[in-house]
């Protein structure tokens, strides 16, 4: 996978997963434009990664398409999207499945879900004539479930849901779609929460999760599980879905008798 001044847009790319994949590919000579909410961050990371970078709002696509035309200006046809932005909330003090507020669902969809929607929308099929490749991480909470966050769970299922749709619709025109599903990865993200179901697993660096995407690229790999344990548990949900949803509850158990709380 030659990606010598190739043109990469890294979307929640001045930290974490983000910050790492934005890092792994301009190490491999791809120039990186970074949309984050931290403006500061995302301008000193786009200008050190051959780019620029700017305060983008992923679930406005007003403005996501502005600077997806500011990069395609600025820096040529984009050959890669790494829709990587992304957040979590709470299910709430409450802890019931629909307890988190409208506002909760609200931003994580529009986040979560239609920030991927809105770059498919105007990028999908000119990075197909590419050959390009188009990343969404899903998490393994949208294969799974996040305990205690309903809103994260919801939504990160509908991005794979959606990364599917991208794969079937583009694929045979040339679209490289790529399903990026960690478990726990030593991010922001998880900061406070470390003791929940998403570490069970142990905490990745975010840079090792960055190599194995882009190992799953250069192979053309759909859906991309960085935790050894994942692909078991995925199997274990679709061969007795009934079976699943008894462990996780047992398990929900566990986390509120040691945590005082799901999460």
């Amino acid at each position: 996978m030659d990606l010598k001044d190739k043109i990469a847009i890294v979307t929640g790319g001045a930290s974490g997963i983000g910050l790492a994949i934005a890092k792994a590919l301009h190490a491999r000579g791809a120039r990186v434009a970074i949309a984050d909410l931290n403006a500061a961050s995302a301008s000193e990371t786009g200008k050190a990664l051959g780019g620029f970078g700017e305060r983008v709002d992923v679930g406005d696509e007003s403005a996501l398409v502005r600077f997806i035309n500011k990069v395609e200006r600025s820096l040529g046809p984009v050959d890669i999207y790494i829709s990587n932005a992304g957040l979590g909330v709470t299910d709430g003090p409450g802890w019931g499945a629909g307890d988190a507020p409208n506002a909760s669902w609200d931003v994580c969809w529009q986040v979560n879900v239609m920030g991927s929607v809105f770059a498919a929308r105007h990028l999908a099929r000119k990075i197909a004539t590419r050959k390009g490749h188009f990343v969404i991480t899903a998490s393994a909470a949208g294969l799974l479930a996040q305990i205690g966050d309903a809103p994260y769970s919801a939504t990160k299922a509908a991005a794979v849901s959606f990364a599917e749709c991208l794969a079937i619709t583009h694929g045979d025109e040339g679209l490289n779609v790529h399903c990026l599903c960690p478990e726990g990865v030593r991010t922001p993200l998880v900061e406070g929460i470390e003791g929940g179901a998403q570490g069970l697993g142990g905490y990745l660096e975010a840079e090792t999760v960055a190599e194995t995407l882009l190992s799953a690229m250069e192979a053309k790999r759909f859906l991309v599980m960085t935790h050894e344990n994942t692909p078991g548990y995925v199997a274990a949900k679709g061969q007795d879905r009934d079976r699943w949803v008894g462990g996780m509850r047992k398990l929900r158990r566990m986390l509120v008798e040691n945590l005082g709380r799901p999460m």
